[in-house]
């Protein structure tokens, strides 16, 4: 019986001490953390609630310098900064939870919690991630789906009357990945937690391949775009930009089938006001003049430059009797081709595995005319030798001429100087080791004057 009463003596001492150390530590704790309360590792044991407080506050502050950049295929589209997110820790929400510990409503997890902090059983330990404002992030992301999400569209391919009515070469479509975005700038944002910097994240797309591709929708086995040409026609009156509008229709849709030749002539047909063309200066016998037509040599030329690009053999083609400013717009001399019913004519051949349909577009708001060549590329390889120019003359003398059906004083540029030279250039097309088409392409211009028409009639 003696053991039990020492024990129960010495129980009585240890509840005693214990009780006067809690009641003595918890008057020094004087509305403080309980010890041994950890936030994300850091002990705020003994601190005040307004301690806890002001240390994320201070962190939250260098959050809000943060700067997160979004890229569009490496072009940047939006910035959002630390600020604007309210990138950050709830600083009165921790302070709140680690004062709670020891001061629960619930009377025996208060006791329980009090002992363990005091008399150091366990330590309380909260793991927080940092917070940000997702509905912006949404919000963008709902913007850009609008602004770059596209369906993809199959190719369209519908032949008549051996002409290509309808076209339209196949388009992957695209989708933002919302979720990997979501996924990538949550995991940045976090990332903070170890290393405030500036931040840049690219917008996650995903291709949506078509059903139907240009090989599928046709049987001539057109795949792809095989080269373009395009020449500059700044500079023009009204009716020669509609007379390239005209004569570039007439080759839209053409198909030139397989190991067979191209006639610019008969494939542009009459050229005249019957066929709606109206007069614009052209050059004729010797003479620039008004005629109908006057631009069709635009077409030509573009035809010329996207058969060269696609490597194409040069059956037949003339330069023009003198050098025509549009022509040297965007080209050196030598890289344009006159034509004239029934001749001089612009002939090319088709040597390719396929078909090849030819696209025109007319871009009126920057004066371009532009040849697409659709077929299957093959393994040919163009080479294209720097164009030498020599013979370089200067333009002849102007010339005066009266003309009765124009009012004294009246004087009208009828003719425009060019210098006369000539120029050449290599064309070879290769086909694995062996050279397939090869052709010295050589022009000779006139030296040209100046023309003015003087009114004499009263």
């Amino acid at each position: 019986m003696r053991w039990i009463i020492v024990f129960l003596i010495g129980v009585f001492i240890f509840v005693s001490f214990s009780i006067y150390t809690l009641i003595k530590e918890e008057r020094n704790l004087n509305n403080k953390i309980y010890p041994n309360v950890y936030i994300n590792e850091i002990d705020f044991g003994k601190k005040s609630k307004s301690e806890v407080f002001e240390y994320f506050k201070k962190l939250n502050n260098q959050f809000k310098s943060v700067r997160i950049d979004v890229l569009y295929k490496d072009e940047p589209i939006a910035t959002f900064s630390g600020e604007k997110l309210k990138i950050g820790y709830d600083a009165k929400g921790l302070a709140d939870r680690a004062y709670i510990i020891g001061r629960s409503t619930h009377l025996t997890s208060r006791l329980y919690q009090k002992l363990a902090t005091l008399l150091n059983w366990q330590n309380f330990k909260f793991l927080l991630s940092i917070n940000y404002e997702k509905s912006l992030i949404k919000e963008f992301i709902s913007d850009s789906e609008e602004k770059y999400d596209k369906p993809a569209k199959n190719a369209l391919f519908k032949f008549e009357k051996g002409r290509v009515v309808s076209f339209r070469q196949e388009e992957k479509g695209q989708e933002i990945e919302e979720k990997k975005f979501l996924s990538d700038i949550d995991r940045l944002i976090r990332g903070l937690e170890n290393k405030v910097e500036d931040l840049q994240l690219t917008l996650p797309i995903k291709l949506i391949e078509p059903e139907v591709t240009l090989a599928k929708a046709n049987e001539f086995g057109i795949e792809e775009l095989i080269a373009e040409g395009k020449s500059d026609f700044s500079g023009s009156i009204p009716e020669r930009i509609h007379n390239v509008i005209l004569a570039s229709s007439m080759f839209n849709g053409v198909l030139i089938q397989k190991n067979s030749l191209l006639s610019f002539n008969e494939t542009v047909g009459d050229i005249s006001s019957l066929t709606g063309y109206k007069p614009a200066y052209i050059i004729k016998s010797g003479k620039t003049v008004l005629g109908d037509g006057g631009g069709v040599c635009q077409v030509s030329t573009t035809l010329f430059r996207a058969a060269l690009n696609s490597g194409l053999p040069i059956i037949e083609r003339t330069a023009h009797a003198y050098r025509v400013s549009y022509y040297e717009n965007d080209s050196k001399p030598g890289f344009d081709a006159t034509v004239f019913a029934p001749s001089p004519d612009l002939k090319i051949k088709n040597d390719t595995p396929a078909s090849i349909l030819i696209q025109t577009e007319v871009d009126q708001e920057n004066n371009l005319l532009y040849f697409r060549f659709y077929g299957k590329k093959d393994q040919r390889k163009i080479e294209i030798s720097p164009v030498t120019v020599y013979d370089v003359v200067p333009p002849l003398p102007e010339i005066r001429q009266d003309d009765p059906t124009l009012k004294k004083g009246v004087i009208k540029q009828v003719d425009f100087p060019a210098w006369g030279a000539k120029a050449v250039f290599d064309y070879k097309v290769h086909q694995g080791n062996k050279t397939s088409f090869e052709k010295k392409i050589f022009s000779s211009y006139r030296p040209w004057q100046a023309v003015y028409l003087v009114g004499t009639a009263d």
